[in-house]
């Protein structure tokens, strides 16, 4: 059989590689192409059933055609220094076998099922650094041998314990800013240390964690992340393998390695399981060394709709009826992690069409939505949100976002954008909904202007569901009421869940997290109020009577439909007296 090589057939049609391989001939190929017609089958599918070709053969001639070489892994068994190059996490996620490894070069070749696994050699390359040649192998072959050597997954126990023995890390313990670039790269370029943060990030996105954090202490390095809100430890290395790790976190993330006395901001783009997963990276500096932080941003969490983010019937309703008004200013409000991005984008999620124009700006720009505009601000070469927002307005919008109002100029510019006939949408970090009308008085804009152009305001935030697996229903103690200012008469048929804890939620008894909103809307009498500089208190009693729900009064329902816990509840929301 001639020796197919991958340059001459790149690219080819497939009949016309087989036809070079000797497989078939020309005339086989045209009489299986006159059946094509008749029939939606693949070529190769309909050779392998007319018995002219096996499936090996289709196999190679596709690899062909991608450029790729075919190997064939019968009787072929990986040397144990090879295995250990990539963790089983990764080769089963990717179902690739590791088949011959440079150390010096670190050149990695592997072998996988099909050519059109590119994300796996683009991961290894940006994940664990790889100079990565990838071959086509028998997925049977492939599936074997991950079956004979991975069927035991490295923890994240047992590559600390590893690295806590080598002693070409505490060389450099306490040497500080006297560690020269040459030994930091060697650091970051260590296949244990590569393999300990990529077991960390597939178990944080495995755990749906939001956030990494790498942190140095005077005595200690601790990684924690955070699932649902809540900082959980994981298993923390020694202390003298902290720049090792976070040199390997600048490096995936394109950082200066040899910068440790300023702030940096990077990204890692990934896709891991088949989802594409974005890891924004801040760099620290601080007393005891970097710190690190990685928010995680899997847009395969992300329900970019209105209908889904939990909000109830009427309020739906409303959302819906002011971000369809043809201009004004609608406000997200909530402190940072309450869910105001994600809300942001599941509203203009609903509003983008192909007749609407839709300019977003962003700081950082954190999903990547098609149809719309989006501007990452840079504050180093004077992008702004006033000056991004200038430039809006001679882009035609229909729909602007602003991704956060800071100063009096952003808000000014957004209530030109709102009088000159476009929607605006945008965030603030305040409390509660009526709060926000004294924020944007303390900025310095004037309340003639604010009620000329604000429609609503929406509060939120973010508390745990009880876990589905472990819900049970118990009775609270009347300290628990008190925390909600309830007696025991007035919840009396109410009925109370809790989770218990089990291995679905590691024991903390929740699972995922859901949104409690307080929606606020503008009319005449409140308008007349906030010109009559009315305090917030006031303005809170009188939306109240035109039926807006507070937080607490959400989270009290929440409860009752056994939804989330008091705890939750009181944690998150202030009560009504205050």
């Amino acid at each position: 059989m001639p020796v197919l090589d991958p340059a001459e057939v790149k690219g080819k049609k497939i009949g016309r590689i087989l036809t070079k391989m000797g497989k078939v001939t020309r005339d086989q190929v045209h009489e299986a192409l006159a059946v094509q017609k008749t029939r939606k089958v693949l070529l190769g599918q309909l050779l392998i059933e007319l018995g002219l070709v096996s499936a090996r053969d289709i196999a190679e001639a596709l690899a062909g055609q991608a450029g790729m070489q075919y190997l064939d892994l019968a009787g072929k068994d990986i040397a144990e220094d090879v295995r250990s190059v990539i963790p089983a996490e990764n080769v089963q996620s990717y179902q690739v076998i590791p088949i011959e490894y440079n150390p010096t070069s670190k050149r990695l070749k592997i072998a996988m099922k099909s050519p059109d696994n590119f994300r796996a050699v683009d991961d290894l390359r940006l994940l664990m650094g790889f100079n990565v040649e990838a071959v086509v192998a028998d997925a049977a072959l492939i599936e074997a041998l991950i079956k004979k050597h991975y069927s035991k997954s490295e923890s994240v126990v047992d590559v600390v314990g590893a690295l806590a023995k080598d002693d070409k890390f505490k060389a450099l313990e306490g040497r500080g800013e006297s560690i020269d670039l040459d030994a930091i790269m060697e650091m970051a370029d260590d296949n244990q240390v590569i393999k300990l943060l990529n077991l960390v990030l597939l178990q944080a996105i495995k755990d749906r964690a939001s956030d990494i954090h790498f942190e140095p202490f005077e005595n200690e390095f601790k990684m924690r992340y955070r699932i649902d809100g809540i900082l959980y430890e994981m298993n923390s290395p020694p202390k003298h393998l902290g720049p090792a790790i976070t040199s390997r976190v600048k490096v995936m993330s394109n950082l200066d390695i040899a910068e440790r006395r300023l702030p940096q901001d990077g990204r890692i783009e990934l896709t891991i399981g088949g989802n594409p997963v974005d890891l924004r990276v801040a760099v620290l500096p601080t007393m005891y060394g970097e710190s690190v932080v990685m928010r995680v941003l899997d847009r395969s969490n992300v329900e970019l709709s209105l209908e889904r983010l939990g909000l109830r019937e009427d309020d739906l309703a409303t959302v819906q009826r002011l971000i369809n008004k043809p201009n004004g200013i609608v406000i997200v409000t909530g402190p940072t992690g309450s869910g105001k991005t994600t809300t942001l984008y599941a509203a203009l999620a609903s509003l983008n069409d192909i007749q609407t124009k839709i300019l977003t700006a962003e700081d950082p720009v954190e999903y990547d939505i098609d149809g719309l505009c989006q501007c990452q601000m840079n504050a180093d070469v004077g992008l702004t949100f006033a000056k991004a927002l200038r430039s809006f307005l001679r882009q035609d919008p229909d729909i602007i976002l602003v991704g956060e109002i800071r100063d009096l100029e952003t808000a000014q510019i957004a209530v030109q954008a709102s009088l000159t006939g476009h929607l605006v949408l945008s965030t603030l970090h305040t409390n509660d909904a009526p709060s926000s009308v004294v924020r944007l008085l303390d900025l310095g804009l004037e309340a003639f202007l604010l009620t000329a152009t604000i429609e609503g305001i929406v509060a939120q935030r973010l508390v745990r569901k009880i876990c589905a697996s472990c819900k049970e229903p118990y009775t609270p103690t009347e300290e628990e009421l008190l925390e909600l200012n309830l007696t025991p008469d007035q919840v009396r048929g109410k009925r109370f869940m809790r989770g218990k804890g089990c291995n679905v939620c590691n024991g903390s008894g929740y699972k995922g997290r859901m949104a409690m909103f307080e929606i606020m809307t503008l009319d005449d009498e409140i308008r007349e109020m906030i010109m009559h500089e009315a305090s917030t208190s006031v303005l809170r009693a009188a939306s109240r009577k035109k039926g807006m729900r507070t937080l607490r009064e959400t989270g009290l329902l929440a409860i009752y439909e056994g939804q989330t816990t008091i705890d939750e509840v009181v944690r998150e929301t202030l009560s009504e007296d205050s």
